[in-house]
């Protein structure tokens, strides 16, 4: 059964403010200010750093290249401190230990890619239905325990109705069964109050007597 729940915490969508109201707040605000004064530690704190504070020698020399040099020549646009030519798969060059690793990489990157792209799609409904083979047999076996919790309910409640008289004889009879014990116990406390009281008379009778 579904069942609508209103979250409060939820925002709400309002209404944008109006010129006026905007100016009102405004005035609010300002009116506040200068009731409560800044807070003096503000002056201690220390001024706002520059664009360039951040830039190290090192940054500042390659900006500075980078901006005297010319960008239509490939050999000053581009930093020499890496050597491309061992990564290019293609290179005339002899490969070194370095391009072949990065080539047969690629390769395999090339392979596993082209297999993706054929099977892939299938692999995936494939696992899809396994998945929902799964979850059809998980909800089955739930469905079964349920069935067999209602069952034993049942068989549980029925029990206990065909038993309910006799129960109900047996408690019956466990009530006054205490309650006799609780009458023989009150009869013998007031016996044995009334020796009591007999031994003090005949104690107090032979004193007398004496």
């Amino acid at each position: 059964m579904p069942i609508d729940i209103v979250h409060e915490s939820l925002p709400y969508v309002d209404p944008d403010t109006t010129p006026a109201e905007r100016a009102a707040a405004e005035a609010l605000i300002a009116e506040e200010r200068t009731q409560v004064p800044d807070d003096p530690h503000h002056l201690h704190l220390p001024p706002a750093p520059s664009p360039t504070a951040f830039l190290t020698p090192l940054l500042t020399a390659e900006l500075t290249r980078l901006s005297t040099t010319d960008p239509s020549s490939p050999s000053q646009s581009k930093l020499t401190a890496l050597d491309f030519t061992r990564r290019a798969p293609n290179s005339s060059k002899p490969r070194s230990r370095g391009r072949t690793a990065s080539h047969s990489y690629i390769a395999s990157r090339r392979t596993h890619l082209a297999l993706l792209e054929a099977y892939g799609k299938n692999a995936w409904l494939v696992g899809n239905a396994a998945l929902e083979g799964e979850v059809r047999a998980a909800e089955q076996e739930l469905a079964g325990a349920r069935r067999e919790v209602d069952a034993t309910t049942l068989r549980r409640r029925a029990a206990q109705d065909a038993v309910a008289g006799e129960m109900a004889a047996l408690e019956e009879a466990w009530r006054r069964g205490v309650g006799r014990v609780l009458e023989t116990e009150a009869a013998v406390e007031g016996l044995r109050r009334e020796g009591l009281e007999l031994r003090r008379r005949l104690a107090g009778v032979g004193g007398e007597g004496v």
